[in-house]
Parts: C-alpha cells; structure tokens; sequence
C-alpha cells in the first residue's frame, strides 16, 4: 500500500539549519547523530506542513535560525492519492505564518486535508503519568488526523470561551451576553466531543485483530469528575453553571476538561501503573492503530514521525517496529543517536548522518 510521501524538503533558515534539502524515495527516513546535531529539527519542520503549531508547540517567531532571525520558510514535494502538490509555509519577522499549495495561498486546515502525519516524541512518554491536558492534546491531534476540521472546532470553542472567561471575570450578570457565546461553545464542543468519540472508536477497530508486538491499549473518555464525558445539552449546562463558574473566574464544564485513561488490556493493567517501557509500548500501539486506521480510511498510510522511538525499546520489539512500518507502506522520519540503532531496518530505509558543524546543521547520505 503506497503512503502519503514527500518527495523532497528543503528548510531555508530553519532552527539550526542554515539550508537543507533532501530527496527523498518513499521509504522510511533514518536520521542519525548525536544529540543537538538538529534531527528532531528536521521532524518538527514536517510536522509543520499539518494544521498546528508542530510538534513541539513552538512560537512562530521561536523557529527562525538564530542569531540571523531572517524569517524561515520550508518546502515540500508531496505525492497524495489525489495527486502531485508543492506545499511551502513560511513565517517573516514579526508575522504570522503563511501557507502556499500548488502557488496560491491556503489556510493550515487546507494541510490538513493534503497530508495526514501522526507523531510521537520523548516528551510524550510521560503522558499517562502527566495531568489531562497532555492527554487531551494527544487525542485531539489523533482526532485532527482522521477529521481536518477539528482543528477549526477547537479554535472556534477556544475562542468563545475566551469570550466567556472575560465576562466571568468582569462579573458580567446579564444572561444575554452569555447567550451567543455559550451557543457557540456548544456547537463547537458537540464537534470536539463527537470527532474524539469517534476517534478513539477507529483505534479500538485498529488494533482488533492486529498482528503486532506491541499490545492493545484499550481507551476510555472520562469527564473532569471521572465519569463519562458531558453529554447532551452542553449550552444548558453552561447556563447552570454561571454562578460557580463565576466564583472560580473560568469555565468548569466542557470538552477542555476532559481526559483519557488507557488499559494495558492483556494485564487489565491502568497505564499509569506500567513499566516504562510498557508505557512507551502502549504509546506505539496507539500510534500504529492510528496508522492503520488511516490507510484503511483513505487507502494511504500517513506520514509517521517518532523521534528518539528506540528508546526504551529492546532490540525484538525495534524490529518489530520497523516491519510495522515497512508493512504499511508508510513513508517513516526515525531519529536516533546510533546508525546500528536502524540495522534492522537495511535497505528497506534511506539513511542520512546528521551533524553539527560551526554552529548549524549538516546533513549526509549513509
């Protein structure tokens, strides 16, 4: 099965690297070197080539390649199942990020129906262990994955309920300034709510009868009080709750609250009671079934980014791994500080060195 595919990237004072472009074939990509060399710069400027901030959440201003700070700007070949399109985004000092396809301007949700990428990162390997925010960011860009459009529901229910923060807090009384907003937090949070349902029921579909090393993590949703998220009439229980609300200056109630528990399902084993290497297991898992839903979906595997992703990994369940990805037919970015880290993926994969030579980013063919 082919993937969604970048045929080439070029980064143009990116982070640490000055100018960088690399051909690409399809095949997983193995970037190798010692830490700091700027991998992982490589990884999250993909990540950008999807709606969001990337993969690590970075400021636009934050990306540009210091001292110059002349603005940043990365290109991309990509082959899709509709098609051949050029992508490049970009951000000048003191502006907002843009976005081209095919030469004419687009918006970030426009990405996100181009190209489909999930990720995983060391910072996630905590993400049983953290509080919910962490968890719900990770739902949500799983989500995002399958339902471009989330990304525009998120921005219009975090809006109003920016609105509405603003007005608890100025003790605002008058029910009719909540009306719309708490409307439109309703509407919003009925897409967040439903598309994070639904998601976490195509992982559950995924890893039904999945060959792999890697074990099944069983999700459930869970509300701020632990039990099922809010359901129904989300404006109604917005309008009940104003004088609570009020008391604590923010909203209480609502998708932003939610959270996620995980089950080791062969242990019967809560997430957060695992083994580190069993945490980063489930955390594979869940990246797998969002990989293979998604190329039973739309017929082609998303691009997968796992930065550092042998850590904690024994060399049985690396390879394994590798087969996983080769078997989907998913073009794979693979960071990590050792070539003999990727032995067993051969030929199958492109290799490239990475390093750090008088304070910027180089790169070279294995």
């Amino acid at each position: 099965m082919a993937g969604f595919v970048l045929s080439s990237l070029s980064l143009s004072h990116f982070r640490s690297h000055r100018a960088l472009r690399l051909a690409l074939d399809g095949r997983p990509v193995a970037l190798f070197g010692p830490n700091g060399a700027g991998k992982t710069n490589i990884l999250e400027a993909v990540s950008l080539l999807s709606p969001g901030r990337g993969l690590r959440r970075a400021e636009t201003g934050d990306l540009a390649r210091r001292p110059e700070a002349l603005g940043w700007k990365i290109a991309a070949e990509v082959a899709a199942p509709r098609g051949a399109h050029e992508v490049e985004t970009w951000a000048e000092p003191g502006e907002p990020r843009q976005v081209r396809i095919d030469g004419k301007p687009a918006t970030q949700t426009a990405l996100g129906h181009l190209l489909r990428m999930v990720w995983l990162v060391p910072a996630m390997d905590r993400l049983w262990l953290e509080g919910a925010e962490a968890r719900r960011r990770f739902l949500d860009r799983i989500a995002l994955s399958f339902f471009p459009d989330h990304a525009e529901a998120a921005l219009g229910y975090e809006k109003a309920m920016r609105e509405r923060n603003r007005m608890l807090k100025d003790e605002v009384t008058d029910s009719r300034w909540y009306g719309a907003v708490e409307r439109q937090m309703a509407e919003a949070g009925a897409v967040i709510i439903g598309n994070r349902e639904a998601a976490v029921a195509r992982l559950r579909e995924a890893q039904d009868g999945a060959a792999t090393a890697f074990p099944r993590a069983d999700l459930a949703l869970k509300g701020p009080d632990g039990g099922p998220p809010l359901s129904g009439d989300l404006s109604a229980a917005l309008s009940e709750g104003r004088r609570r609300d009020m008391a604590a200056g923010r909203t209480l109630t609502g998708p932003h609250r939610d959270d996620m528990d995980a089950l080791y399902a062969e242990k019967g084993l809560p997430a957060a009671q695992c083994s580190t290497g069993e945490q980063k297991a489930l955390l594979l898992s869940l990246i797998l079934a969002n990989a293979r839903a998604l190329a039973s979906d739309l017929g082609a595997a998303p691009i997968l980014l796992l930065d550092e992703v042998a850590a904690h990994l024994d060399p049985g369940r690396r390879a394994a791994l590798y087969d996983e990805i080769v078997a989907l037919g998913a073009q794979a970015f693979l960071t990590g500080t050792e070539a003999g880290l990727f032995d067993s993926l051969g030929q199958r994969a492109q290799a490239f060195t990475v390093a750090e030579e008088g304070g910027q980013s180089r790169i070279i063919p294995a």
